[in-house]
C-alpha cells in the first residue's frame, strides 16, 4: 500500500481536486476515505441503520431543508454511500456522483432527467414489472 499511496494519506484526497496527482488505482482505494468520526475505524464502515438521530428539532429542520448537511434516512443518504459517491466522482473526474438505493430508483431518475412533460417514451414490451408500471401508470 505504501508504494501505491507514495506518501499520501487518505485525508489528502479530500483536499485534492478530481484528476490530481493520485493514480486511478489510488483513487479506487482512498477517494472519500477518512477515519470514521464515530468509531475511529480506518476502513469505511458499512452503515446499515435505516434512520438517524437529530440533536434537536432545529437540527432536524435544517437537515430536512438542506440548510445543513446530514443524514435523514438511508434510502436518501448515509455515510457509506457518501464515500461511494466521492470515489465514483474521483474515478470519473467529476465533481459529484449520485448513488441510489435501487435500480428502479436509478431508472426513474434517469427517465425523469431525460424526458420532459408531454414527451413520449418508446420501449420494448419486455420490461421489468416495475418499469412497465412506471410507464403505464405513473408517467
Amino acid at each position: 500500500l505504501d508504494s501505491v499511496t507514495a506518501g499520501h494519506t487518505p485525508e489528502d484526497v479530500n483536499r485534492q481536486e478530481p484528476g490530481a496527482a493520485w493514480s486511478f488505482e489510488t483513487k479506487q482505494i482512498h477517494s472519500g476515505a477518512a477515519p470514521d468520526p464515530t468509531t475511529g475505524a480506518r476502513a469505511v464502515p458499512i452503515y446499515q441503520t435505516s434512520s438517524f438521530v437529530f440533536r434537536d428539532t432545529q437540527h432536524a429542520a435544517d437537515v430536512f431543508s438542506l440548510a445543513e448537511p446530514g443524514n435523514i434516512y438511508t434510502r436518501i443518504h448515509n455515510p457509506t454511500q457518501d464515500v461511494l459517491e466521492q470515489r465514483i466522482a474521483a474515478l470519473e473526474g467529476g465533481v459529484a456522483a449520485v448513488a441510489l438505493a435501487s435500480g428502479q430508483a436509478a431508472e426513474t431518475l434517469a427517465l425523469l432527467t431525460l424526458a420532459g412533460s408531454g414527451d413520449h417514451i418508446v420501449s420494448s414490451p419486455s420490461l421489468y414489472g416495475g418499469t412497465y408500471n412506471l410507464f403505464r401508470h405513473t408517467l
